[in-house]
């Protein structure tokens, strides 16, 4: 038997949309979860850690359209400044970002950074919101066959609440789906 392959972080949408105190969508969460999150990629480095971004591309003549309508600040330009990585991001990642247009992340191009890995190598999800693109990430991940760990605290939810129901939704797809923490993590298997 051979040795699991080590872990892949991905962080989700650690942008300034999400992060911003000024933002309608701005986590009350995001700066104790961003401290966690730099921990998290300094053990597994930069060439295993991967980073997405929402963008506000996806076709106004489908559901998105209606989206955009109910929160119309966000219907900005993809290079608006609402859309770019928190500061320090970047650093984080030895790849390009994965930029989908989806709450989801889980598709081809992140499929392709990962290689062989999709499926075999234990994947580390952490980032912003667990209630949104996080769970929305981690679900179709998990039907695919991919072995994930939801970093509880380094996830971003919100409000607590919606944050804790994601959680525990999540916490229903095990094997596929484990939760603990970053202390967790990092103490090894």
């Amino acid at each position: 038997m051979s040795p699991a392959p080590a872990p892949w972080l991905l962080v989700i949408d650690p942008q300034r949309i999400f992060a911003d105190p000024g933002s309608d969508w701005a986590s009350p969460f995001w700066d104790a979860t961003w401290e966690r999150i730099r921990e998290l990629a300094a053990a597994v480095g930069p060439e295993r850690t991967l980073i997405s971004r929402w963008l506000p591309t996806a076709d106004r003549e489908t559901s998105w359209g209606d989206y955009f309508r109910t929160w119309p600040f966000a219907d900005a330009p993809a290079d608006d400044p609402l859309y770019a990585l928190v500061d320090g991001a970047a650093g984080l990642t030895a790849h390009p970002t994965v930029d989908e247009p989806t709450f989801g992340k889980w598709g081809p191009q992140l499929r392709a950074h990962l290689g062989e890995d999709a499926t075999r190598a234990p994947l580390l999800i952490a980032g912003v919101s667990t209630d949104c693109c996080v769970i929305a990430t981690v679900l179709a991940a998990a039907d695919a066959g991919a072995h994930l760990t939801v970093v509880t605290d380094a996830c971003a939810a919100s409000t607590a609440p919606n944050g804790a129901a994601a959680l525990q939704t999540m916490g229903l797809f095990g094997p596929q789906v484990d939760l603990r923490s970053t202390a967790d993590v990092l103490a090894g298997p």
